[in-house]
């Protein structure tokens, strides 16, 4: 049985990217996948990582408790707006203060290199824009996809990284955004 986190990014819980997250995960159980969620919206966390890694700062239990399903997970499932070009500040907070070293990865002593701490997992990266996607990878060469897939997740270990686009969302009809929805449920019986 897949275990699967979905973590939605978006700061309103009534958003289009929490319909995404309900659809995901209601595809996913169909197809029998244990699921959990962590709604970043929801935690109660300080999302300054305040003295960067000079001095750690002690997780929150919300924090601690999304930790451990990240852990538990063999697939994440990130679904995010994209906002100036990246992702939602709460979203960028929750990052800085979760992928951390000893947790997400480890600096090797007297090297450049690094350990990845989270091989072995898959992830799904499901956004949504006001411009095309094709546009977003053109004009400005897909800022958000590049720091959650490149600068995070792979930088950590996980490997593949899938990633979906729905947009343009600001001029969509109810029936397009029920199509979104309806495919996102999809993937989630797929389990990609």
């Amino acid at each position: 049985m897949k275990k699967i986190v979905i973590i939605n990014g978006h700061p309103n819980k009534e958003s289009l990217n929490s319909a995404f997250a309900i659809s995901y995960k209601k595809g996913a159980e169909k197809a029998g996948a244990e699921v959990k969620e962590i709604v970043v919206a929801s935690l109660n966390f300080n999302p300054n990582l305040q003295f960067g890694y000079q001095k750690r700062t002690e997780l929150e239990p919300d924090l601690i408790d999304a930790w451990d399903k990240i852990k538990w997970a063999d697939h994440l499932v990130w679904i995010h707006p994209v906002w100036w070009g990246g992702l939602p500040a709460i979203m960028k907070g929750f990052i800085d203060r979760v992928f951390l070293p000893g947790f997400a990865f480890q600096y090797r002593e007297n090297s450049i290199l690094w350990d990845k701490l989270l091989k072995g997992k898959t992830a799904h990266i499901i956004t949504t824009l006001d411009q095309p996607s094709w546009y977003y990878w053109l004009a400005y060469g897909r800022p958000s996809v590049n720091q959650l897939k490149k600068s995070t997740l792979e930088f950590c270990g996980i490997k593949p990284v899938k990633v979906s686009y729905y947009g343009i969302v600001k001029n969509s009809t109810d029936a397009k955004r029920l199509r979104w929805v309806l495919e996102v449920e999809k993937m989630g019986r797929q389990q990609k």
